[in-house]
């Protein structure tokens, strides 16, 4: 991609696991790359970090349950690196609880991040791609929604929200030059998984998991990452409304 053509990409939840090593891969790439993160010294670090490896990056505070922060953000990425046409909807809560102890709070919490959020980041950038006649969303979604996951009703209700979302928005932004797909990533070796391994919530540890694994490693961050590169480049226009599984083989 040549500087006259560089696109500008959101990644939301940008700033530390999976969605770092997005951010970094897209700008390695040559896209400019605006890292939306609730921590907003997560975003600038990344941002920074990306800038030192010679991309072009920059940080920004951003709430995805906060409609209006949504909107001032990509305001701010039109400013700052110009019109937004990919985006990739990464930031995520996880949690742990019975079915009968999850609160009606737990329950909106989860799907006020992983699913509205998508919805509410989706609208605020679609109206630029529509500008361009081009745009890439990619929803990261889970492969628990394939499998499902005891103690986890909420998160893979709301997982399994994304996919269904992702792929009828497909349909509709088709015939306009948007492609919409959602990668959920099986068993990846992020902070959150080194949590739940410490609070002794995978069973057993992650070594004894990645060896079930039919690929026998644990999955990378930089995974799904080449993945989702792959995904919101030109060679992947006939990919649409697609569910595109990055999981060693755990899930088919």
């Amino acid at each position: 991609m040549t500087a006259s053509s560089t696109r500008v990409a959101i990644v939301t939840g940008g700033g530390s696991g999976i969605g770092l090593a997005i951010s970094r891969r897209l700008a390695a790439e040559g896209n400019a790359v605006a890292v939306f993160d609730r921590d907003g010294s997560s975003a600038l670090r990344a941002a920074e970090g990306i800038q030192a490896e010679g991309g072009t990056a920059i940080g920004v505070t951003v709430d995805v349950t906060d409609r209006p922060v949504i909107d001032a953000g990509v305001a701010e990425v039109r400013k700052r690196l110009g019109r937004p046409t990919i985006l990739v909807n990464n930031a995520g809560m996880s949690a742990v609880d019975r079915f009968l102890s999850i609160t009606a709070e737990q329950w909106n919490q989860i799907l006020a991040v992983n699913l509205t959020g998508t919805f509410y980041c989706c609208q605020a950038v679609v109206p630029h791609m529509l500008e361009e006649e081009w745009g890439r969303i990619v929803n990261i979604s889970s492969s628990s929604a394939h499998s499902g996951q005891p103690m986890m009703t909420h998160y893979v209700a709301s997982k399994a929200g994304v996919m269904g979302f992702t792929k009828a928005l497909a349909l509709e932004l088709g015939p306009k030059g948007i492609t919409v797909n959602t990668i959920p990533p099986g068993f990846v070796d992020t902070p959150m998984l080194r949590e739940s391994e410490r609070k002794g919530l995978l069973g057993k540890d992650v070594e004894h998991h990645a060896s079930r694994t039919p690929v026998r490693r644990v999955g990378r961050p930089e995974d799904i990452a080449a993945t989702c590169a792959f995904l919101v480049g030109d060679e992947a226009s006939y990919i649409t409304g697609q569910v595109i599984g990055v999981n060693g083989g755990r899930n088919t």
